[in-house]
Order: structure tokens, then C-alpha cells, then sequence
């Protein structure tokens, strides 16, 4: 059994509960085939009476209704199982944050979470619970042909492993195609959905119609790895069907000829061809199972990969997950950065090298510098999204690592270059970071965020958007961002990543208005390359090749103690 899985049905109580019906009933079922065969052979032979057929009509009754049982119970554990498995992958791909989340492929995360997960429904509904009728009906029939008859038993014996030997030496192939198969899946709908977000792009410059033709060949290797995959299983049937075929003519001849011979009787014989093949199918259909869930097993294999995050960090969560140490007193903190270094796995170059500067509390620092130089680094330390390799970040003299980062996020206020809109109503994505917030509250904050357009649109603020705000601008995506901030009036802390790029002059001083609105009485960090919005701080620090190489205080804006220019300059 995969280990990871095991681990995760033993942590779920609903999943173990439905889990040990299917087993159960999986099991009941294959031992009534004994009390079947036993019916069975005495009816035919003239050992019961034709009043043994209601006894034989009940077995198969219950036997039906203990198939249906673990049926349902099967079904419960699969959905259970995917479902905790899902919400695990997306609270870590959640906790990992953009920094590390680079390193996945959005499109193939997307396979992994949806069609990937949904192969594990083979292996849950079907190989575990004939593991358990494998490791119990095999066992109970060779007892019964034990006593009696001794030489088919023995036969029996001999040749019942070779099932389980043939299926492993199948299996080892059958996993490595599965592997392949499902690498070929995850990597053409990674590629798909990364070409479908770019099509406008790609049209823009003519390569729409290259990028179809290297889809047509991603899609040609998953359809190449499919048939391998599908061939290496035909081929694992039929061995194992001619394996036990070739195992029950054992059996079946010298039945026959002894039969014939007078040295054994009728109702013997029969319950002994009735038995033997009951010896063999628990195993043949365990193996043929087993090859149905590599699918669903390689899915499985790449979630817990994810999962576990080898090379990865874990976020700081405060000691005991959620119980961090008390948050500083609301209101403006102070954000202070002590020769912080930050490595991404698998990069040469730090990101963030011996950085040390302090962003007082009410002040507004404009981070600028070439893209790349680790500006947005420096706002993910501080969303604790990234974890610092040396040094350390502290808010109001607390050690970033000790908070806890559900509460310390709750003080944020986060507008992103490029501001991710979701397929539901305007109203609704305002409220993405307050969703108690009223309709009221909803409306001024749009009119703070000058996101005066809503009142145009079909619906007003009811209206459904598209995916990413596809039927919006880029202005009016980035100043319904700045809503959402607007609409969490106890953040503290305001952090933008450029958010006047590729925007017009016109939606530009919209958003610069909003964004000087909004950073009224907070700590205020913005990484900004247009001078407009360079003119709304009060400092501006020169971030280059992961290192701080200038700390300027503007001169009409409120001075800062020297020593805060001390700190700041770019150790």
C-alpha cells in the first residue's frame, strides 16, 4: 500500500470509518463463496435436496447486497481521501507563496489537483479493498481443498504464487510506463494552459500558429505514452489469465481422470473445481487492479512531492500553528530588516544579500531599481511568503517568525503588479479580503479607489466578471485591487508591486490619487519605477542585484532620524 496514503486515511476518522466497511464487506463476500461452492456441489451431486437452491439463492443475495455495500463505502473512502488530499494541496501551494511556487507549473498543478487526483479512484475503489480479499479468501479456500482433497490442494499451493510473481515482474514495467504517461499528461496541460493565457501575445507576434504545432507534438507524446501504458496492462492480463489458466488444468485433469477412476467421488470433485478457480481470482484481480491505479499512484506521488516540498522551507508559522506570540499593538508599525539573505532552491545567485534598513512606522518608502534586482522579494519577506536564508525581519522589534502570519497578513493591505480578478460578481472581488463587508463599505470603497466606472456597468456592482476581469481594462482591474485594500480598513500596513504599470496617463493619476488616499496613517511600501507614483514617498531606496545601494529621504517630505538613514544605507 502507498505509505503516504495510508497515513493520510488513518488522519481522516470519516475516511478509516468507510475504509473499514469496504474492507469488511469486500471480505464477508469473498469468504460466501465457500458456503456457495458447498451448496453448489451438494446440489448437483444429489448430497441436498432442491431446498438447498433457497439457501444457495440467500448467499447470492447477500453476497449481492455486501458487493453493493462496498460499492457505496468504496465510493465514500475515494471521495474522502481526494477531497483531504485537495485541501492539503491547496493549503500548501497557499503557504508556499509566489516565491516558491515558481518553481511548479501553474498548468500542471492544475492537472495534478483535477484530473490527476481523479485516477486515485482505481486504487481506492478497487485495489484496496481486493488486497484484503487476497490476503483472506486464498488463504480460507486452501484450507477447505486441504481437507478435502490433499493432492488438489497441493497442487493449489504450488502453483498460487506464480500469480503473484508474474504481477510483480509486470508491475515494475507498468509503473515506470504509468510515470511516463502521467509526466506526459501533467506537461501537456501545463503547456496548454500556459499557451491559452499568452494566445494574444503569441497572435501579437505571429506565433500562435508554431505554438499550435508544438501542442499537436506534446499531445502526440501523451497519446504514445497512453498506448505503452495501455499495452504494458493488455500484456499484464494475459499472463496472469494464462497463469492461472494453465494453474486450474492442473487441477481440472487429474480431477477428471480420478473421477473417472472411481477414486473420488462426485460431490468432492465438483466442490473442488467449484474452489480452485476462488483460489486464483482474488490474486489475478488484484494485479489487474494494481495496473488500473498506476495512474492514480504516480498522481499520488507528485501531490505528496509537492506536499513534503523537498528543498522547500517551511513558512513560519509561529509555535503551534496559529498560536504565535502575541501581534505588536495595532497601528503603523515599524518594519525592520537585519542583514537579511534570501536563496531561492535551485539559484546560484541570492535574491536578497545582507540587506539591513528600517521603514518606519506612517513612513512611505518606494523600493526602485531594474526588474530582477529584488524588489518583490523584499515585499514577499514581508508578507512571509519567502523565509530568510540569514538574518532575520522584525516587526516592532518582533521577530517575523514568531507571529503568527493569519493574524500578521490580517494587517496587510496587498496590491500585486498584476491583480488576479475571479470569475464572480465586482462586488464580490472587493470583498475578496473582508467578506463581511456590507454593500455600504463595498461602494465607498470603490469611490476611494476613483473606480467610478462600476455605476456603468450592466449590473453595476453585481455584475459578474470574467476570469482575470477579462472584460475590464488594466486601469480598471488595478483600481479595483486598490477597492479591495480600501475595503480593510484595519490594515496597517499597505504593500504595491508596481501598480501603475502598463497603464494609460488617464487610469495612472486614478490610481496614484487612490493610492496616496490609501496610505494615509500607514507603514506604506512601493515598488515603483514611474516617477508619479516615486513622488508619493518619502523615501526612495535603490535595490540592485539583490543589494541596497542607495537610501534617499525626499526633501519635501518629513524628514527621518539620521540614524534611520544610518541603517538604510545599503550595508
Amino acid at each position: 500500500m502507498h505509505k503516504d496514503l495510508l497515513r493520510l486515511m488513518r488522519a481522516e476518522q470519516s475516511v478509516r470509518r468507510h475504509l473499514a466497511v469496504t474492507m469488511v464487506a469486500a471480505v464477508l463476500a469473498g469468504l460466501l463463496v465457500l458456503v456457495q461452492a458447498e451448496l453448489l456441489a451438494g446440489v448437483l451431486s444429489g448430497r441436498f435436496t432442491a431446498i438447498a437452491l433457497a439457501g444457495l439463492a440467500a448467499v447470492v443475495g447477500v453476497r449481492a447486497l455486501l458487493a453493493w455495500t462496498q460499492g457505496v463505502f468504496a465510493g465514500r473512502t475515494a471521495t474522502g481521501v481526494k477531497s483531504a488530499l485537495r485541501h492539503r494541496l491547496l493549503a500548501r501551494l497557499r503557504d508556499l507563496g509566489p516565491g516558491r511556487l515558481t518553481q511548479h507549473r501553474s498548468g500542471e498543478l492544475v492537472t495534478l489537483a483535477g484530473r490527476g487526483l481523479d485516477g486515485l479512484d482505481a486504487y481506492l475503489t478497487g485495489y484496496l479493498p481486493s488486497i484484503a480479499v487476497a490476503a483472506v479468501v486464498p488463504l480460507a479456500v486452501l484450507v477447505r481443498l486441504f481437507a478435502a482433497d490433499l493432492a488438489s490442494a497441493l497442487i493449489v499451493l504450488i502453483t498460487l504464487p506464480l500469480i503473484p510473481v508474474f504481477g510483480a515482474l509486470v508491475g515494475m514495467t507498468t509503473k515506470a510506463v504509468t510515470e511516463r504517461q502521467f509526466l506526459a499528461l501533467s506537461r501537456l496541460g501545463g503547456h496548454f494552459l500556459d499557451v491559452v493565457r499568452g494566445l494574444p501575445t503569441l497572435r501579437a507576434f505571429g506565433r500562435a500558429r508554431y505554438q499550435a504545432g508544438v501542442i499537436e507534438q506534446v499531445a502526440e507524446a501523451h497519446r504514445s505514452a497512453t498506448m505503452r501504458t495501455l499495452r504494458v496492462a493488455f500484456l499484464s492480463s494475459l499472463v496472469l489469465e494464462l497463469c492461472a489458466s494453465l494453474s486450474l488444468a492442473l487441477v481440472a485433469v487429474p480431477i477428471g481422470l480420478r473421477l473417472l477412476g472411481g477414486s473420488l467421488d462426485l460431490t468432492t470433485a465438483l466442490l473442488v473445481l467449484l474452489l480452485a478457480p476462488e483460489a486464483y481470482l482474488p490474486l489475478r484481480a488484484m494485479g489487474t487492479r494494481f495496473h488500473a491505479s498506476m495512474e492514480g499512484v504516480a498522481a499520488a506521488d507528485a501531490a505528496f512531492a509537492v506536499l513534503d516540498g523537498a528543498g522547500e522551507p517551511e513558512p513560519a508559522r509561529g509555535p503551534a500553528h496559529g498560536a504565535g506570540q502575541e501581534m505588536p499593538p495595532p497601528g503603523a508599525p515599524e518594519i525592520r530588516l537585519e542583514n537579511v539573505t534570501v536563496r531561492y532552491p535551485g539559484r546560484d545567485v541570492a535574491a536578497l544579500e545582507d540587506v539591513s534598513l528600517t521603514i518606519g512606522p506612517g513612513e512611505r518608502v518606494a523600493l526602485v531599481g531594474e526588474s530582477g534586482g529584488g524588489k518583490s522579494t523584499l515585499l514577499h519577506l514581508v508578507l512571509g511568503f519567502v523565509q530568510p536564508s540569514e538574518g532575520r525581519v522584525l516587526v516592532d522589534g518582533t521577530d517575523l517568525r514568531e507571529l503568527d502570519l493569519g493574524s500578521w497578513r490580517a494587517r496587510l493591505a496587498f496590491v500585486a503588479q498584476r491583480p488576479h480578478l475571479f470569475a464572480t460578481s465586482v462586488a464580490g472581488n472587493i470583498r475578496l479580503g473582508a467578506p463581511a463587508a456590507s454593500l455600504e463599505e463595498v461602494r465607498r470603497a470603490a469611490a476611494a479607489a476613483h473606480a467610478d466606472f462600476v455605476d456603468a456597468l450592466p449590473q453595476g456592482f453585481d455584475t459578474v466578471l470574467g476570469e482575470r476581469g477579462a472584460n475590464l481594462s488594466a486601469g480598471q482591474r488595478q483600481r479595483i485591487a486598490l477597492a479591495r485594500a480600501f475595503c480593510r480598513p484595519a490594515a496597517s500596513v499597505l504593500l504595491l508591486d508596481e501598480p501603475t504599470a502598463r497603464l494609460d496617463g488617464r487610469s495612472e493619476a486614478a490610481v496614484v490619487a487612490a493610492t496616496s488616499d490609501l496610505a494615509e496613517g500607514r507603514t506604506a511600501v512601493i515598488v515603483a519605477h514611474r516617477p508619479a507614483m516615486i513622488d508619493l514617498a518619502d523615501r526612495v531606496i535603490r535595490v540592485h542585484e539583490g543589494r541596497v545601494v542607495s537610501d534617499t529621504t525626499r526633501m519635501h517630505h518629513k524628514a527621518e532620524p539620521a540614524m534611520r538613514r544610518g541603517e538604510g544605507s545599503g550595508r
